[in-house]
Formats: structure tokens, sequence, C-alpha cells
């Protein structure tokens, strides 16, 4: 058993359910302590928070991850206990498996192999690892990006541990996330007697053609590198369950997920512009939980991970901004090239969560590459 799979084992053995650390940043701090790590544990609220650096000297690769999973959902279900991390021919089992332990664990051994065969490498190295990834991502990543800025901290590269492969290991990163807007809409009405409709005002009839013209609109064309902004709704919810009253409000909760095409204002303000047009009585209320953000194909960073996965595997990874929201929002208005690139994606968050044992050694040893590739004392 390599030191990658034990370190993977030993993290998903914590049932570290968000936002519950369970002390696995204790055991993550005890290893890179002894490799000349600064640890600094950054509680916010009910959420552990780990910065760990290696160095101050510029530039600065961080690994960003977090040691939150979400909940197991019916044990019983489960082939093998969902925090047993068992391994049966190639395949670890566990919840945190793909999602995002394991690279966790791969960014450690890939740390101290590096440490240990570039004792003088240039640079430096750091561990940025949350608990509230999973959760509401309130007093997370974004607290602790906020502790760092305040004090001119700074980093240049930033590689978040998320599983983004598709159908083989490295297939794909991530190298932006697009942004995400929702909103709690509620149209108000007349309650009454559906038999008397003249003594009432029906919200969900008026609400009616305005929901479809939002849903006719299309916002953007997208870019070279977002698809066009979508428009979901999640949730109508009206009526007192009676099938003889008319309701006197409906709520409508949705969502954009937009790309650099547009702001969180310009979508605001279309919206609204079409609820007006139809002179609703409403409220809406928004909440931006991530902005759109891209790292250039020419960067750095880029060039460094297409080139790892090339030596390792003998391919290049594809560049995507497909998926959801990731802890890489918050780091990214710093200025600090982001990418995610982590194991494959297709069991995450399901019963019988599961990783490949020979990809994570693989995945070490790209991120191991990667370290050589930016901060070897020679280049």
């Amino acid at each position: 058993m390599t030191e990658t799979i034990s370190l993977a084992q030993q993290l998903i053995q914590i049932d570290s359910v968000t936002p519950n650390d369970k002390g696995c940043q204790t055991l993550i701090a005890n290893y890179l302590a002894p490799l000349g790590f600064n640890i600094e544990p950054m509680p916010f609220g009910d959420v552990a928070n780990l910065w760990a650096r290696k160095g101050t000297a510029s530039p600065c690769l961080v690994f960003a991850g977090h040691t939150d999973v979400v909940p197991t959902g019916p044990e019983n279900e489960w082939t093998y206990p969902p925090f047993s991390a068992h391994i049966d021919g190639d395949m670890m089992y566990g919840r945190g498996t793909a999602d995002m332990k394991s690279s966790i664990a791969c960014f450690m051994a890939a740390t101290k192999r590096f440490v240990e065969h570039y004792p003088q490498h240039q640079g430096s190295i750091g561990f940025l690892i949350t608990s509230d990834e999973e959760g509401p991502a309130v007093n997370g990543t974004v607290k602790v990006i906020e502790t760092l800025e305040a004090r001119n901290e700074k980093f240049e590269y930033c590689l978040v541990g998320e599983p983004s492969s598709d159908q083989k290991l490295c297939d794909s990163i991530k190298n932006g996330r697009r942004g995400s807007l929702s909103g709690t809409l509620t149209i108000k009405g007349i309650q009454g007697h559906i038999a008397y409709p003249e003594l009432a005002d029906n919200p969900i009839h008026a609400l009616a053609p305005a929901l479809e013209q939002l849903l006719q609109v299309h916002w953007d064309h997208g870019n070279d590198y977002f698809p066009p902004t979508s428009l979901q709704v999640s949730n109508i919810n009206g009526g007192t369950g009676a099938t003889n009253v008319i309701p006197g409000n409906v709520v409508v909760q949705f969502n954009f997920r937009f790309s650099t095409e547009h702001t969180p204002e310009t979508l605001k303000e279309g919206v609204h512009a079409i609820l007006d047009h139809h002179r609703l009585d409403y409220s809406l209320d928004w909440n931006l939980s991530g902005l759109p953000f891209i790292t250039p194909s020419h960067g750095k960073l880029i060039q460094a991970v297409q080139q790892a996965s090339h030596a390792i595997l003998g391919y290049q990874p594809t560049l995507s901004t497909a998926g959801g929201t990731s802890d890489g929002r918050f780091i990214a208005p710093t200025g600090a090239q982001v990418l995610e690139l982590g194991p494959l994606n297709a069991t995450i968050h399901k019963i019988d969560e599961c990783v490949s044992v020979s990809d994570l050694n693989k995945l070490t040893d790209v991120y191991y590459q990667v370290l050589i590739n930016l901060l070897a004392k020679e280049n």
C-alpha cells in the first residue's frame, strides 16, 4: 500500500459530514508540520479551516480542498460501510473518496516527495483546507481568503482537488466556472373562492405569461470559454392544498448559471424589466453564490498541469468550465491562477461513491510533476 492510499483511507474513515471536520485537518497538519509548514488553524463559527504554508517566497502554489462530505444516504444501501474506505480490487469505496478526500491525500504525498527530493526548491507551497464546501460555504474558504487578503498574503497558483475527470483520469481540468445567481420571486394576489374569481386575484395566472417570457429569453450566446447563460426554475409553490381556493401568492425559485458575458446586475435588470412589463405585484430576493471566473489557457499553471499529465499519463487534459460552482470562485478574485484537477466524478454524492486506487497513485505523480514544473530550483 502506498502512502497516498494509506492517507486516503485515514481521511475517509473519519465521518466528517459537513460542516464537521472531526479531526481531518489535525491529521493533515500533523503530516505537514515536519515538512516545514507553518500551521495556522482558522476557525470561523462552526467551521474548521486550515492554512498551512511552507516558505514565504514567490511563486506560491496552493493546494485547496475540503474535508467535509455530504451525508451518506441510507447506509444499508451501500455495498461496504460508507466510512470504511474498503478496497475491493482496484476500487476504494466510501463517502469522500472522489469528492474529495483522496485528492487531499494525493496533495500530501506529492508534497512530501517533492520536499524530500527538492529541499532547496524555489517559491513556497500552501494548503487551504476547509470543512464548509458542501454546506453554505460562508465560513470556509471565503473567510480564509478575506483574512489572507487583509494581511496582503498572496499566492500565484491554486490547484483545487475537485473531481474534474470525466471518462479517464485527468482527461478534463476546470479552468473556470460559471457564475450562480438565484432568485426567490413572490407574486402577490388576493385569495378567494374559486367560484368567484371576480372577487380574487390569481397570482398563478398573473405569473404564467411573465414566466413564459423569461424562459424564452436568449440571455447570451456564451463565448470561447463558456456556454450560453442558462435560466432554470427549480421550485414553484402556490395554493392552500384545497381545490376550491384561489391562492393569495405564488413563490418561484430560479437560478442563473451565467458566463462572463453578463454581470449579476445585468441579469437582475433583465428580470425586473420583464416582471414590471407585466405589471406584477411582486417581491424578489436575490442570492449571488459565485461570480464566473476563467484562467486563460496561456497561463503557467495550465501549462504546468498539461505537461505533467502528458509526462505521467501520455495525454493532455482538455479545458472545461462545465459543472457547478466550487471554492475556486472565492480564490480567483485574488488574481491567482486557479485550476481544478482531481479524480473521476462519476460517483460523487452517490451511494457507493468510489475511486480507483491506481488512479490515485497516478494522480499523486501528476501533482508531484506539477510541483517540479513550477517550483523545482532549476526552473
